[in-house]
């Protein structure tokens, strides 16, 4: 039975992956300190297979027991976060990646690092291949999320070719469902929440800007199959249906049924303006690809989260 060590197992994604390794037989330590994680989205896990550690991983730490796999998805991920705590974001990509490496060069395990299509920042080529480097602004607000997760791919290939550790990249595209945070001020549980209550919706700008979004267990099976697989360099994870934010709005009214507008607001700054995963090397590499389309996608976020938890009940 593999033993997979989880950083960020409390967390939107991190707590998918834990369900998901469990229901593969693996034993699954959940590493998190609950900063941006939530005990809620792991205390229904009643399994002597799982066992959480509070650990902030920006300091040196250690697991006794032997490990197979290490998934590091630990960082702050929304904006809402990552402007609240960009020190904090830097030191997790920097600190956090460096001493999750360590672990997993002493073990001899897998490592999969969690980077993001952030890498590309403003992409001038679209979509977006593994092969392109970029347009990222490095001192904008946003630089601290993007910054990180370039340098922790940079860590993860010097770990590689110089430690020989075995290492993996996801590059992961907007993804949602069950266990979004209603608050965290990305795209999908903004409006989920808004229409959910006949709230206007906002879109920043005027909306045209593009998306790509993939439900979480379409992107949990790639994670995994890219960990088992035996390949080194990023890999793009995620949904190549593109959408503007207006299509995604109106899609959200719609499934919901509700009766809100749409309203706009000023555009942040550094927003990206086009957003879509070429997935040809998944596809190739993993024989991956996502199933569940948008509107499905969405219904099945609402059945399995329900309204009370994706409205916040008052929550921030």
């Amino acid at each position: 039975m593999p033993t997979c060590l989880v950083t960020g197992g409390a967390g939107f994604l991190g707590s998918h992956l834990c369900d998901e390794l469990l229901r593969r037989d693996h034993r699954v330590i959940c590493v998190d300190n609950l900063e941006t994680g939530s005990l809620a989205n792991i205390e229904h896990i009643r399994d002597a297979r799982f066992h959480h550690l509070l650990v902030d991983i920006t300091e040196p730490y250690f697991v006794a027991e032997p490990v197979d796999f290490v998934y590091h998805l630990a960082s702050p991920a929304s904006p809402i976060d990552y402007l609240r705590l960009p020190l904090h974001t830097l030191k997790v990509g920097a600190y956090g990646t460096h001493h999750t490496l360590g672990l997993a060069k002493l073990h001899r395990a897998r490592f999969l690092l969690a980077s993001t299509s952030e890498v590309y920042g403003d992409p001038q080529v679209h979509p977006q291949p593994e092969s392109y480097w970029g347009h990222v602004n490095p001192i904008g607000p946003r630089g601290v999320y993007d910054e990180a997760k370039r340098y922790a791919e940079a860590l993860t290939m010097a770990y590689h070719r110089q430690q020989g550790v075995d290492t993996s990249i996801v590059r992961i595209f907007n993804t949602y469902g069950a266990k979004m945070r209603p608050h965290d001020g990305r795209a999908i549980p903004t409006f989920l929440r808004q229409a959910l209550q006949d709230r206007p919706l906002t879109v920043f700008g005027d909306g045209s800007q593009t998306r790509s979004f993939c439900y979480v267990d379409d992107l949990i099976r790639g994670i995994v199959s890219l960990a088992q697989s035996g390949y080194h360099s990023p890999v793009n994870i995620g949904n190549p249906d593109e959408y503007t934010l207006l299509e995604l709005a109106r899609a959200v009214i719609e499934v919901t049924g509700s009766r809100s507008e749409i309203v706009h607001e000023a555009l942040p700054t550094d927003d990206p303006q086009v957003r879509q995963p070429d997935i040809s090397l998944a596809r190739e590499v993993l024989a991956w690809e996502p199933e569940i389309e948008l509107r499905e996608g969405l219904r099945r976020t609402i059945e399995l989260a329900g309204v009370e938890a994706l409205v916040g009940l008052g929550q921030r």
